[in-house]
């Protein structure tokens, strides 16, 4: 890789700068420890009153800096107190009663819990940020016989880019010249480089290996598949799960009744059980400490965030914790079929020829007439002709297309008609091979028929191939005791053998996409939680109808706006490691919240008891905060 491709994909930065990124990301981390530093000197220094005394004060001070501005702001933006108050009180509450070092080490612990929030947050961005750092900033845009460097933002459609080789492709775009190998792993999970030539598609962020290419922009920078993983994962993050949304409003209502309590403490025990003033104020203020729900609100923000890291991770973009909870519910999906389950673009399977007519010349000639059409059947057998033989197609002398029937073509003065069996006679067609037609039809296969001025001369058979993963990927949703259902628009034939080939445990077939959406209510109807897989515009509205939609990564922007899940790496596979995921994450947030529940009970009884001392209740509140917290970092991993 030169010089100046290296320079296109990381600016240089200097030291101020990357010390100044260093405090915006580890910034609560360093204060925390400062603090701890702080508090250990304190208590070597304890037998010098004023001395600790000092120390303590700059640990509460540097410690408790970052979470007291928080609560304080909060509490005004919002206009009702939060746990972050809780902690200033009960941290000031200690000092009052002598106990600087207890609450010292309880402003130090809450710190720490607070940068390993910071942490897990700033894990979920890693992957996007990686991504993003492929994005090069520059192009090398070519105007007529010169080249000229520009940012990337000065990109239109229609602009050519040259990239050379060991360069990152810096938009969207398709080859116009030259052919090269690129290594797009990054973006579509493919292991090994992928061979370009003309009119292939190149993808932003990919690395050229081999050749210069020129490419033709087909995308603006904001509509590349790089904008789109940003966006998806962006808008993730700042959606709450039902369950975390739950703890927010139980949060502030919470706080309420436990500086209720905590008041009612600090006089009731002297009057009614015969407690010291000191007594009284000291468990009040132990109560203060292990009541504060910190480590219940820490139960679930940091298990969504690690899940949907975890998912981005491994192409599967999570558009918030919400989709991930329902998602281990799951108990019904449906499947559109092209584009889906199948590659969406249909493949050449099988060749017939009269006796005395060989499958080249007969491929030779058909792919000569067809190559003028746009049809994607006729682009099909033009690909398949072209990986077939080495010479070169004809020109027709003329050629008419019939939409929706085939062609009319005209090669070396002899008519062809190439298309359905309608359009070469229905009769003719059926007596031709008789019985192997209907054969390839109950397979799924489209017949496309081909006539000169003395009959049939043969039949080309195309099928939209069943993905690589498809039929694994069902089995084990199966497995799972969910119920697969597959939604098209396709013939009963089509439908019923496409359906056996992926072992799906229903279809329905000729589906408009109205009909889409009434199929995705009826299995609401039955299941608790249904899913939708989709590609295409027709798909939107059924994807927006079921509780859980989920886009192809290659679908149409509709279809990936309209989901609530994208599978980037086109990978039906990843559904059932998206659930195993939404699973993991629901058992992880269930531990969690049992865990804080506990502990505080425990130590709230303790306190009244009289048995548990302030340091205890620190270590034990904080502590379990902390335990929550990397439990859920665990779906890191």
């Amino acid at each position: 890789m030169d010089a100046r491709a290296l320079n296109q994909q990381k600016p240089l930065s200097n030291e101020p700068s990357q010390l100044k990124t260093f405090f915006e990301t580890h910034g609560e981390l360093v204060a925390a420890l400062f603090s701890g530093v702080l508090i250990l000197a304190g208590w070597i220094f304890s037998s010098q009153t004023t001395a600790s005394v000092i120390l303590f004060i700059l640990a509460y001070v540097i410690g408790g800096f970052a979470k007291a501005k928080e609560g304080i702001e909060e509490t005004i933006e919002n206009k009702e107190l939060n746990v972050e108050m809780l902690m200033i009180f009960a941290a000031i509450g200690s000092a009052i009663i002598g106990y600087w070092l207890e609450g010292a080490m309880l402003i130090f612990i809450f710190a720490l819990s607070g940068a390993l929030e910071t942490y897990t947050m700033n894990k979920s961005n890693r992957e996007i940020s990686s991504l993003m750092e492929m994005q090069p900033q520059e192009a090398t845009r070519v105007l007529g016989d010169h080249e000229e460097i520009v940012h990337v933002s000065e990109l239109a459609i229609g602009d050519l880019i040259l990239v050379k080789p060991g360069e990152r492709v810096p938009a969207d775009g398709e080859v116009v010249q030259g052919q090269t190998t690129i290594d797009q792993a990054a973006i579509t999970g493919e292991a090994v480089p992928v061979t370009k030539q003309l009119n292939d598609e190149v993808f932003a962020g990919t690395v050229n290996i081999k050749g210069a290419i020129t490419v033709k922009i087909t995308k603006t920078t904001e509509e590349t598949l790089f904008q789109k993983i940003i966006n998806l994962v962006q808008s993730a993050q700042s959606e709450k799960s039902p369950s975390q949304l739950f703890i927010e409003r139980f949060e502030g209502i919470y706080v309420k009744v436990v500086l209720s309590v905590v008041a009612l403490m600090m006089f009731i025990p002297h009057y009614v059980l015969g407690w010291s003033w000191t007594e009284t104020f000291y468990r009040a203020m132990i109560l203060l400490v292990v009541a504060s729900p910190c480590a219940l609100v820490a139960s679930i923000m940091p298990a969504s965030l690690s899940a949907i890291s975890n998912g981005a991770r491994k192409g599967i973009l999570f558009k918030g914790g919400a989709h991930l909870e329902r998602l281990a519910h799951l108990e019904a999906i449906a499947f559109d079929k092209t584009g889906t389950l199948t590659r969406g673009k249909p493949e050449v399977t099988d060749v017939i020829t009269r006796d005395h007519v060989t499958e080249e010349d007969f491929l030779k000639v058909i792919a000569s007439i067809e190559r003028q059409s746009n049809h994607p059947l006729a682009q099909s057998i033009v690909q398949y002709v072209k990986t077939k033989t080495a010479s070169d197609l004809q020109q027709p002398d003329s050629l008419e297309d019939v939409p929706g029937y085939g062609v009319i073509g005209v090669l070396s003065g002899v008519e062809w008609k190439v298309g359905k069996a309608d359009f070469v006679g229905k009769e003719e067609a059926i007596a031709f091979h008789e019985g192997i037609s209907a054969s390839l039809a109950e397979d799924g296969k489209t017949i496309v028929y081909a006539r000169d001025e003395h009959g049939i001369v043969g039949l080309i058979a195309l099928k939209d191939i069943v993905r690589e993963e498809t039929i694994a990927a069902i089995e084990e949703l199966k497995a799972s005791g969910i119920f697969t259902v597959m939604i098209t628009g396709d013939s009963v034939k089509t439908a019923e053998a496409i359906s056996n080939e992926c072992h799906v445990d229903q279809y329905v077939a000729e589906c408009l996409p109205e009909t889409k959406v009434d199929e995705v209510k009826a299995l609401k109807g039955k299941f608790q939680t249904v899913g939708m897989v989709g590609d295409g515009i027709n798909d939107a509205p059924a994807l927006a109808t079921s509780h859980i939609g989920i886009a192809m990564g290659e679908g149409t922007d509709v279809a990936l706006e309209t989901a609530d899940i994208v599978l980037m790496k086109n990978d039906l596979s990843k559904i059932a490691e998206a659930i195993k995921v939404a699973k993991r994450m629901n058992r992880i947030v269930k531990q969690n919240v049992i865990f804080s529940i506990t502990v505080i009970l425990l130590l709230i009884c303790s306190n009244f008891l009289q048995f548990l001392d302030l340091p205890f209740g620190v270590i034990g509140h904080e502590g379990s905060t902390i335990l929550v917290i990397l439990n859920g970092l665990r779906l890191l991993k």
